[in-house]
């Protein structure tokens, strides 16, 4: 296990240098930073002392350690537009988004397993058809439609939940919260139903595949004939195996809430890292696109490092193969 781990770390570490080596040279290679810095009446020889200070005149490979050896310490620069450390632009936004990923994580998985289970058992049902029309319907809609079309029904007609921003929030320490608010919490519903719709309807076809299957093995015919109770069937023998495949995609797709909040902040303007990575791209602010890249990449990691390690745990076979390959 220990080398499975420490093979499995190698990777991840092998991959956040390929994402910094990105980072890098979008940093310092696409258009000059100093050019972002100081306006055009700057004279050359501001110009030129700017850039010793920064150290770009250093070579390629010492710029990239230090920009490395920065990173490791939440250091991404100034942002060009708003002329602040882009480490605290970052942790201001930083709750925003963890909240509102964290309540579509919890909104997926809660409704896409139970229901992707209930599909399986019951096919034939009406609701199972119901559930599977209605899925099909948040896997085919892009997902500002649906933040669209959920703002008109809730917040326009029906006035029921706030359009868009965060609501009232508290702060704890450092942390700034909305679900300790009652505003806070209705802001938090439509973004949260809207990022979590698709993942939840993928989860729950995923897992109703993933089921059907298994109720056709030799095992689960052969329990169904020695007289074992269908719930115990079901619940313990058939849901244990299903979830093997699915925590792998659950992972990834969880990763990508992270990085497809973006869509979700700007139709809300909710005040996360999405939308201010889209100002960024709007005036290209190199340092904050680099940040967001590096922390994308990173959650990326860490969740398929954990996925592994959690799949290894769950089947002991495959850390066995692994170990024998190597």
């Amino acid at each position: 296990m220990t080398a499975f781990l420490f093979r499995r770390a190698g990777q991840a570490a092998l991959v956040m240098i390929l994402v910094a080596a990105s980072a890098f040279i979008l940093f310092n290679y696409v258009g000059d930073p100093v050019n972002n810095l100081v306006g055009q009446e700057a004279s050359f020889e501001d110009r030129q002392a700017l850039r010793d200070r920064l150290g770009l005149n250093d070579p390629a490979p010492v710029q990239f350690v230090r920009f490395v050896g920065n990173a490791l310490t939440g250091e991404f620069g100034i942002s060009y537009r708003m002329q602040r450390p882009v480490s605290d632009l970052i942790a201001e936004r930083l709750p925003a988004t963890v909240e509102l990923v964290l309540a579509s994580a919890l909104f997926s998985l809660l409704l896409g397993i139970p229901l992707g289970v209930y599909t399986a058992i019951h096919r034939e049902g009406i609701i199972s058809r119901l559930v599977l029309s209605v899925s099909l319907v948040g896997v085919s809609l892009p997902t500002f439609v649906i933040g669209i079309g959920l703002i008109y029904l809730f917040s326009v007609s029906l006035g029921w939940l706030p359009s868009f921003g965060r609501g009232e929030t508290t702060m704890i320490g450092g942390w700034s919260t909305g679900v300790l608010t009652i505003g806070g919490l209705k802001a938090l519903i439509l973004p949260a139903v809207t990022l979590g719709l698709f993942q939840m309807t993928f989860i729950q076809r995923l897992v109703r595949a993933e089921m059907i299957e298994v109720l056709g093995t030799d095992y689960i015919r052969t329990a169904r004939a020695m007289g074992i109770p269908s719930a115990r069937i079901h619940y313990v023998y058939a849901f244990k195996n299903t979830l093997l495949p699915v925590i792998t995609v659950i992972g990834l797709k969880l990763g990508e809430l992270i990085a497809f909040s973006i869509v979700t902040e700007t139709v809300f303007q909710w005040p996360g890292l999405g939308l201010l990575f889209i100002q960024a791209v709007a005036f290209a602010d190199i340092p904050i696109m680099a940040a967001y890249l590096i922390m994308v990449a990173l959650v990326f990691v860490v969740i398929n490092l954990a996925v592994d390690v959690l799949y290894a745990a769950i089947d002991p076979r495959l850390r066995s193969r692994a170990d024998d390959a190597s």
